[in-house]
């Protein structure tokens, strides 16, 4: 029988920023990298924001490689066209927060972006599901790529200039052909469908497959997993009726009129939405204090919720 787990995106909001389940996270940073990743600390970062109305999910950590070297790794999720650039907005900000003043520029750590993907992103059906980027200097007239000097390479604790600058890993869920050849594949399979299969042998599935059971939690955070779930299939919603309706549409008029309908209907059907969830945790005996937190409401506007419906 498949075991119901909770999805990545909640985990990592909710459950992998302890350091009791560290070895969940290093192990799929370990399948990525293909090196062995210790996390030394979680860092500040939007996943502290506790509401299902965040805009998206990023966890800040710091780790040590295989090599005892400290790296900056962020991990997130989106589903906003802009993303590229709120990816680079993000490393660079990680860059900047993380350099004492006074510090020389030589002690920047080492930034590396992991974005997972539930979006089109990109063109081409049969493109490939996990991206790396890095920066490098090509010579312009002979085409040769720019090297350190023997100096510079102790200075930067590197032997290239693309290990210094950020990397990016985009992974496109959805391009995933659900076919594991290898451990990481095992890791992407699980982020697309939310399952572990019993042969997996990836580091950090085993303790995931145990942690992240939807059985095994209070009937609060399930309460709590379910209405995030819900808001992201209106996120998915609002996105088709806003942008592919409108594209479809092939006017402009016809963009800005599908946008707004589309707004509308969503404002409807979440107000809905959250009437229903209120009177079931009133039926439930929660106290409107607690159906507040849980539905991300003022108790004024619960109360008037239970009156009025």
């Amino acid at each position: 029988m498949k075991r119901k787990l909770v999805s990545f995106d909640w985990a990592i909001k909710r459950i992998l920023r302890s350091k009791a389940n560290f070895d969940i996270l290093e192990g799929f940073l370990s399948e990525l990298l293909f090196e062995d990743i210790k996390i030394i600390e979680v860092l500040e970062s939007e996943s502290n924001k506790d509401s299902v109305k965040d805009k998206f999910n990023r966890l800040d950590i710091k780790v040590k490689d295989s090599n005892n070297e400290l790296i900056l790794i962020e991990i997130q999720y989106s589903r906003e066209l802009d993303y590229l650039h709120r990816i680079l907005y993000a490393s660079s900000k990680a860059i900047i927060e993380h350099l004492q003043e006074s510090e020389a520029y030589a002690s920047i750590s080492k930034v590396i972006s992991v974005n997972i993907l539930y979006f089109d992103f990109g063109d081409g059906d049969g493109d490939d599901y996990i991206y790396k980027g890095t920066t490098s200097f090509i010579g312009m007239h002979n085409k040769a790529r720019l090297k350190l000097n023997i100096e510079q390479k102790k200075l930067y604790k590197t032997s290239s200039v693309e290990k210094i600058y950020p990397e990016y890993y985009l992974i496109k869920v959805k391009n995933f052909n659900d076919v594991a050849k290898d451990k990481l594949d095992q890791w992407i399979y699980f982020l697309k469908n939310e399952e572990i299969k019993d042969d997996f042998t990836a580091k950090g599935l085993h303790k995931a497959k145990e942690t992240l059971d939807y059985l095994k939690m209070s009937n609060e955070e399930k309460l709590r997993y379910e209405q995030y779930q819900t808001e992201l299939h209106h996120q998915a919603s609002l996105y088709q009726s806003t942008y592919v309706i409108g594209k479809i549409r092939g006017r402009e008029e016809g963009i800005k009129q599908g946008r707004e309908e589309g707004i509308e209907q969503e404002r409807q059907n979440n107000h809905l939405k959250l009437v229903k969830l209120v009177k079931k945790l009133a039926k439930q005996d929660f106290d409107h204090q607690m159906i507040a937190e849980i539905a991300d409401l003022s108790i004024d506007t619960v109360r008037e919720m239970l009156k009025k419906y």
